[in-house]
């Protein structure tokens, strides 16, 4: 495809400029990077040597546990690397596979999410039916469907940024490649592909944030039928649900709806790239007794087992 480039690399600005930030973030980021792959790797192996396993909603928490390392490692090495790099270049090609790869990933979480939601859904408002309704077939296929789904949304988001020339300034004020700051250094009238960007990033952020909120209603609306005990078990469920959800989504949709002089996306956007994939594991295990009794079971026969 012709697309007039004179840019054969950009230049990532990074999260903070002054150098004693840089060493502070070094060191949380680095921290923040490891928790993420200590804590989805403990429950990745937890629900793989258990009975959990056979469980609609700890299988899809096994995808995301799966998801979320990866998510992540297609912007906090870079991001890390770069605090002390004296030129934080990115070729013109590694800019466009990470912006691909950053909402393939993305998109994909987004979907599993939903589908999370899904599960909660039937479980509390059909449980008569679950099995035979959140079944492995259909839950393979949700899967399936997510990523199909991120693959095309992230198809189009790429397609949109390779038909923009770019001729300088090659300033990204970013830590990464996304769409937004992008735009900012297309020379050429970018009104039509901004409207894009926001109908296939922000509203189909917006539109599942508001499927999932619906879902979590009707949830609240079937639980006065429940006994207080019910309640407070699918309340405690739902509630780690819903934390994961508003942590991710709440800075996404501002990120990509909000008009960028408004506010700095580079800084919302550490919360679903880094915070949110970190604190998953904490939220899914610490209101979870049956992950915990699980945890506790497998890693203490591993232990056992290395030990002898």
């Amino acid at each position: 495809m012709e697309n007039h480039n004179n840019v054969t690399e950009f230049i990532l600005l990074g999260l903070f400029m002054k150098k004693e930030m840089k060493t502070v973030c070094f060191v949380i980021f680095t921290t923040f990077y490891l928790a993420i792959f200590l804590g989805n790797f403990i429950i990745f192996i937890t629900i793989t040597c258990s009975h959990l396993m056979q469980q609609p909603m700890y299988y899809f928490l096994w995808h995301l546990s799966f998801i979320d390392p990866c998510f992540t490692s297609t912007i906090v090495p870079r991001m890390i690397s770069d605090l002390f790099s004296s030129r934080k270049a990115i070729s013109y090609n590694c800019c466009m596979i990470q912006l691909f790869t950053l909402h393939l990933l993305g998109g994909v979480e987004i979907f599993i999410l939903v589908s999370m939601a899904f599960d909660r859904y039937v479980a509390i408002c059909k449980p008569l039916h679950y099995m035979t309704i959140v079944n492995r077939q259909r839950c393979n296929m949700l899967i399936l469907t997510a990523w199909v789904v991120a693959f095309w949304h992230s198809v189009a988001q790429l397609f949109m940024m390779l038909r923009l020339p770019f001729c300088g300034p090659n300033q990204i004020e970013h830590y990464m490649c996304e769409s937004k700051p992008l735009l900012k250094l297309a020379c050429t009238d970018t009104h039509v592909a901004s409207i894009l960007v926001i109908a296939n990033t922000g509203m189909v952020a917006v539109l599942t944030f508001l499927v999932l909120v619906a879902s979590y209603i009707v949830i609240l609306y079937h639980l006065r039928k429940h006994s207080a005990e019910s309640r407070r078990k699918a309340l405690s469920t739902c509630a780690s649900h819903v934390t994961v959800v508003l942590f991710f989504f709440v800075p996404c949709i501002t990120t990509y709806i909000l008009p960028s002089d408004t506010m700095n996306d580079k800084e919302f956007s550490v919360f679903y790239t880094v915070i949110a994939p970190m604190l998953n594991p904490l939220i899914y295990t610490l209101r979870n007794a049956e992950m915990k009794n699980a945890m506790r079971k497998v890693w203490c026969k591993k232990l056992t087992f290395l030990l002898k």
